[in-house]
């Protein structure tokens, strides 16, 4: 901090002296590199190991195993990892939760493991890595995995899902019908959440950290539950797009590419748009649309940015592309609270203000 006051009060020297160009770019430099080491040591001090949340995760699994005649052993990989301190103390419910439906329902009592051929100690393992700017955490059992056909009926049973389209459902959709609200196959209920009942605030909190949830699931093997999550939240990479001349940033951590494609090449199906992307037909989303922004001609060759959006690759559309930074991200204002798709808001270097969006509450 010392050195950055220093190197600061050079400049001002330099800027009052009149000294040269060269000098004076000279001393920007010294004070870009003081405050990139300091925000590198802000950053430090702001991240925390894993194991903070995940060393009472295998006490909370051999207790609930104990209050229902099962054994459990839980394995922790990756508890070194650090994330920031702020994304880290959300998280700890949802992994509580987590834990807790693996073993309860998850996992079978010990006569039904023996009788399927399996050991008598069921296993859960929490296994932690990093991939890109995000902590990636999977919880699996090698328990009897979600009886999608159960989930199907529930759905039905509660409205979510029409009779006509249950079975013709595709797996990945059926087990995301597991995140709506009420969804619960567990045959009694017991003192743990069945196996959906709390897994859409699981969901909810997750995305609001600007990550996402995903299951898989095989019938009778287990199941295992995948967190994504970035590392940060103060400081993210971004990517500025220009939309009906006005420029929005999209986390960079979620943008698989960025392509150009022809105008003709965006076909309307249904009232939804699809173009070719490697030869595989992409979903196009034109951000102005889904923002409510007035809308401009869209230009040719179309801007594309393909993203990940809750587990789904998307196109979107934006007038042009204006560079990447990395930014630090400040809350919402209140009075834009309640715009989900909103996940804070950055300074440029001209003073002017750009959202950051949540991707996951676009569609």
């Amino acid at each position: 901090m010392g050195e950055v006051i220093l190197s600061s009060r050079q400049l001002r020297g330099a800027a009052q002296s009149g000294v040269s160009g060269a000098e004076r770019a000279e001393r920007f430099d010294r004070v870009e590199r003081r405050v990139n080491e300091l925000q590198r040591r802000v950053l430090d001090l702001r991240t925390t190991p894993l194991l903070r949340v995940m060393e009472n995760l295998p006490r909370v699994a051999r207790k609930v195993a104990e209050a229902q005649g099962k054994r459990v052993d839980v394995q922790l990989l990756g508890t070194e990892l650090e994330l920031d301190r702020s994304i880290l103390d959300r998280l700890s419910e949802p992994l509580l939760h987590i834990i807790r439906n693996a073993v309860d329902h998850g996992l079978e009592v010990i006569e039904e493991r023996i009788r399927k051929g399996k050991p008598e100690v069921g296993q859960v393992v929490i296994e932690a890595r990093r991939e890109r700017n995000s902590i990636v955490i999977e919880v699996t059992d090698d328990g009897k995995g979600i009886d999608l056909a159960a989930v199907r009926t529930r759905a039905i049973q509660v409205g979510l899902l029409h009779p006509d389209l249950a079975d013709d459902l595709p797996k990945e959709e059926n087990l995301n019908l597991i995140f709506q609200p009420g969804l619960s196959t567990a045959a009694q209920l017991s003192d743990v959440s069945g196996r959906g009942v709390g897994m859409d605030a699981v969901k909810a909190t997750v995305e609001a950290l600007g990550g996402s949830v995903n299951l898989a699931s095989t019938e009778g093997q287990g199941t295992t539950t995948r967190l994504e999550v970035p590392i940060t939240a103060a400081v993210q990479r971004v990517l500025l797009v220009e939309v009906s001349g006005e420029r929005i940033a999209l986390p960079i951590a979620k943008v698989e590419r960025i392509v150009e494609v022809p105008r003709a090449s965006i076909e309307d199906s249904g009232g939804e748009m699809f173009t070719l992307v490697d030869d595989e037909p992409i979903l196009v989303i034109d951000l102005a649309e889904c923002m409510q922004m007035d809308r401009t001609e869209m230009p040719d060759p179309v801007p594309l940015a393909v993203t990940d959006v809750r587990g789904e690759i998307v196109a979107l559309s934006v007038n042009k592309f204006a560079g990447q930074q990395e930014v630090y991200v400040k809350p919402v204002p209140e009075l834009l609270a309640g715009v989900k798709a909103l996940a804070g808001m950055t300074i440029l270097e001209d003073g002017s203000p750009v959202f950051l969006l949540d991707l996951n509450h676009l569609v």
